[in-house]
């Protein structure tokens, strides 16, 4: 048994729950290539979030891992912020957790303020150092959280991810016909370059048993992909 893997796989059906509320799941060319057992691959879309994504790898049985990964992007007319939530766990142990209301193309957007607000008494018992491509594009509150043991920890990093993205998708639409269409995708490309330049999630990915150059595909083309 293992009271992580738990709440996290409850986490897991809490967010698909609210993209299914506040949102319409579409089907995505390509990206059913990604889908088994193991690996889940689901997107949704609404009038003011392009693309809602999240993206686990249940590793359990095989690598004593388990992994989650939630983006959502505005619309390109549309200021707001990125949402991101991240975590890798082993059976006692969350060995990283990362969350943020990154800027798009307005670094004074008041969402961002609001997540400001939201995690300023959360302090990991351990803080990850970000590397130069993270701080690039992430806010400086950004929560960043490894080698989480304490399960009251655990929780709180899960109950905070879960709570913003329903803020998030509460306060979203407010900031639809705000932005303009080619600096948000910019912004937008340019948080996903960032993030392409980030070596671990296809590590990770590797040596939990999944597919070589399906990870690499992955990784290039799915989970952070360019506006053209």
């Amino acid at each position: 048994m293992s009271v992580i893997w738990d709440r996290l796989i409850e986490c897991q059906e809490e967010i698909i729950s609210i993209f299914n509320e506040k949102a319409t799941e579409y089907d995505e060319p390509g990206l059913a290539h990604f889908n088994s057992d193991t690996w889940v691959n689901r997107v949704w879309r609404n009038d003011d979030v392009r693309r809602a994504h999240i993206d686990v790898v249940d590793a359990r049985e095989s690598k004593g891992l388990w992994m989650m990964h939630v983006c959502v992007f505005p619309v390109i007319q549309n200021d707001g912020p990125i949402y991101g939530f991240d975590v890798i766990a082993g059976k006692n142990k969350m060995t990283g957790a990362f969350h943020d209301f990154s800027p798009s193309s307005d670094y004074d957007n008041p969402m961002i303020a609001g997540y400001k607000e939201a995690v300023a008494e959360f302090i990991p018992s351990k803080q990850r150092v970000l590397p130069e491509w993270a701080t690039n594009i992430f806010t400086d509150k950004m929560l960043a959280a490894g080698n989480v043991s304490d399960i009251d920890e655990a929780v709180a990093i899960i109950e905070l991810a879960q709570d913003n993205l329903r803020a998030y998708f509460d306060e979203i639409g407010e900031f639809t016909g705000c932005g303009n269409s080619d600096m948000v995708i910019g912004a937008q490309n340019y948080y996903c370059e960032n993030q392409q330049k980030n070596p671990h999630t296809p590590r990770t990915m590797k040596s939990l048993g999944l597919d070589e150059a399906d990870v690499d595909k992955f990784c290039t083309d799915m989970l952070f992909p360019k506006l053209t």
